[in-house]
């Protein structure tokens, strides 16, 4: 086994795309991404016999609770749960590139599900949970093929669902809410041009962040994010208008035949009016259209927490029907005394915030 830089964007995502799952957070723009807001990509590819069978990208967090390196759904290793992998060779290169960076520790959130052989294939020596989780590890996500690709890996004979059964699934809430919108007159519709209506989605963004009192993704990153994407036409920003105003907003990512409900806003000058619902509706729509074969609404709250940070979103989640996927626990591998100081910070902040 050979670990070694990636450079080639194409090779890259082809493997990528090949895996039964293929967070768009391990692609190789994700990387243009944080190289333009300050942070660097790193991206290492795992061959055996020349051949790509592993692929981890992470980024450089400057972070005042402590320089680190974090990887985001990766790695991704071919064939999961179909053999024991030697992680020492990657995870080796991972600390050499990190202390050369100055980091005291890297943070590894790996897109495998949470089961015995996945806990087994993976956790490296002297690695220990994370006090908070890096990205969601309750996912609710819509099949909208069948077999249910996120379970069956085998791609042959997947036949379409049909739009009507999708809606005859959802919760009659949601369903409701749906009609509702659409009689009071609300428009949801794809943006023409992501970029020159990005400030749209911002401002409701910011009176969102104030609202729920959430750490909030930058301006800047946002912009980064739509910019890079869009140009690939794996970005979509939908926006709700009502009585001429944007009233909420949402951005969707589309890669390797998944979209990923990845950011959403709305204000309260209209809260009674239920757009989320009718822009997630849409979005199912056009996923479908495309012949996409996942919806990921993406982080829910866990099952019984009742006092949780998503409980509320997971309550809207959850009406348009659907299925959950709970991932491994993220785990951080130390590198010096200062990740000691970063975990007490954090073990206070998850109580602070209710995790």
């Amino acid at each position: 086994m050979e670990v070694s830089e990636a450079s080639n964007p194409g090779e890259w995502d082809a493997f990528l795309l090949r895996q039964q799952y293929r967070p768009f957070l391990q692609s190789f723009t994700m990387g243009e991404v944080y190289r333009e807001i300050g942070q660097e990509p790193v991206r290492l590819c795992v061959r055996e016999g020349g051949e790509i069978v592993g692929i981890c990208f992470g980024h450089i967090v400057p972070a005042r609770r402590g320089r680190h390196l974090s990887i985001p759904y990766g790695p991704v290793l071919l064939d999961l749960g179909h053999r024991t992998w030697d992680l020492g060779p990657l995870i080796n290169t991972l600390k050499e590139v990190a202390r050369e960076h100055g980091c005291s520790f890297i943070r590894m959130s790996p897109f495998f599900p949470a089961d015995a052989s996945a806990e087994g294939a993976w956790t490296p020596q002297g690695a220990m949970p994370s006090p908070l989780h890096l990205l969601a590890e309750h996912l609710w996500y819509l099949p909208l093929v069948d077999p249910d690709p996120w379970i069956d890996s085998k791609t042959e004979n997947q036949q379409p669902m049909a739009e009507s059964d999708i809606f005859k699934n959802m919760r009659a809430t949601a369903r409701n809410l749906i009609r509702r919108a659409e009689k009071e007159g609300v428009e949801a519709v794809a943006s023409q041009d992501p970029q020159r209506d990005l400030p749209l989605f911002l401002a409701l963004h910011n009176e969102t962040r104030r609202r729920h009192h959430f750490t909030p993704y930058t301006d800047a990153f946002f912009c980064a994010q739509v910019a890079h994407f869009s140009k690939q036409r794996q970005c979509t920003l939908y926006l709700a208008r009502y009585q001429g105003e944007v009233i909420a907003a949402s951005i969707h990512m589309h890669v390797g035949g998944e979209t990923s409900y990845h950011h959403g806003a709305s204000t309260m000058k209209y809260r009674n009016i239920p757009a989320s619902y009718l822009l997630q509706w849409r979005a199912i729509q056009d996923a479908l259209a495309r012949g996409d074969h996942i919806y990921n609404f993406w982080g829910i709250a866990p099952p019984n927490a009742s006092i949780h940070p998503f409980a509320g979103v997971t309550l809207f989640k959850t009406g348009f029907g659907g299925k959950s996927l709970e991932l491994v626990h993220s785990m951080d591998l130390p590198l010096s005394k200062l990740y000691h100081l970063t975990r007490a910070f954090e073990l206070l902040r998850k109580w602070r915030r209710g995790f």
